[in-house]
């Protein structure tokens, strides 16, 4: 029964007991979620996202499942970037009435899924009636320890770039469903392709990598969410320094260079603009940490080289691939 229903059908009690089913909690299902602190000498670590149907997912192409495991990726990333443990999950969905039940509960199996494996609960949130979907998710972790959290603020000249993840395969995913017009569309006797679309619409974080970079030393950390050139940017604004990525160490692999022959596209632009993959990218002054590559070098923003390349363009990230401006800069805007 609970096939055919729709949200407006089941109500708001049934929504939300759909959900629970999907995602089960203990701590899921009073007024608020009380949570143990788990580490000594810890800090609470939160972040929210929001997700738009038709501008961060597209049910022609993703699962209401995969929709769930993305909305997770993206927010824990936040909170391992920060070098924290993601310790619990809170949804909030507009939805439209005649949205069928059994997809919230595919979003929230989705939510349970990615956060299972990271001893994560969604252990609470809201539902109402909207004209769009809307998913709005708030990620909850535990900073562990006197270190310092990884900030933006704290790469330093000297220090190596370092990488933990794909970087293109996202953009190389959602170009290739575009290319096709629905996932139906791709040919399923390609695995290249079919692995690059199952990255962009439910891509997954490896499990403590940002807190394996803290506990390495690891000095700044962010995350791949909005393209490596802008988010690099970050780094270097906040930072005060100018990033120089090695093309070497970033250069597309084989499978973005054969979907870039399949559909047409550059897969450089992928590497250097496309968001959503959620590789954590950081500095550090120590070893690389396991997991993670140096991908290049922090150097003085003041410096005769940094000088020459970005001349008057001062409103430029002060990020190089080797030495020189990158061939492309722009990232995703959410405004």
């Amino acid at each position: 029964m609970r096939e055919q229903l729709t949200v407006a059908q089941a109500g708001e009690a049934r929504t939300i007991a759909a959900i629970r089913t999907a995602a089960p909690s203990s701590l899921n299902g009073d007024d608020a979620a009380v949570l143990e602190v788990t580490a000594p000498n810890s800090r609470h670590v939160c972040s929210t996202d929001i997700l738009v149907q038709g501008r961060h997912f597209d049910f022609r192409y993703s699962l209401p499942l995969e929709v769930g495991i993305k909305a997770v990726t993206q927010s824990f990333a936040d909170i391992q970037a920060m070098g924290a443990r993601p310790t619990a999950v809170l949804l909030a969905i507009a939805t439209p009435g005649d949205l069928p039940l059994k997809t919230v509960a595919d979003i929230a199996g989705g939510i349970h899924e990615a956060a299972s494996p990271w001893a994560a609960e969604l252990v609470g949130g809201d539902v109402v009636k909207s004209k769009d979907l809307v998913i709005s998710l708030t990620a909850l972790g535990e900073l562990a320890g006197p270190a310092p959290a990884l900030t933006l603020d704290g790469a330093g000249v000297g220090h190596q770039v370092i990488a933990s993840g794909h970087i293109g395969y996202s953009a190389a995913g959602l170009a290739i469903l575009q290319h096709f017009g629905s996932r139906r569309a791709v040919p399923q006797d390609d695995p290249i392709l079919q692995e690059l679309v199952e990255w962009h619409c439910a891509p997954h974080l490896p499990v403590a990598r940002g807190s394996v970079a803290r506990a390495a030393g690891a000095a700044s950390m962010t995350d791949n969410s909005d393209g490596l050139i802008r988010d690099l940017g970050l780094i270097a604004d906040r930072s005060a320094v100018c990033i120089d990525i090695e093309s070497a160490a970033i250069a597309p692999d084989e499978k973005l260079q054969h979907a870039a022959e399949c559909v047409g596209g550059d897969a450089w632009k992928w590497v250097l603009t496309g968001g959503e993959d959620h590789t954590l990218l950081g500095t550090t002054d120590t070893r690389v940490p396991s997991g993670f590559k140096a991908i290049g070098r922090v150097r003085s923003l003041t410096s005769q080289v940094a000088v020459d390349v970005f001349g008057e363009h001062t409103d430029e990230s002060a990020v190089l691939v080797d030495g020189t401006r990158p061939q492309f800069t722009a990232g995703w805007q959410s405004l």
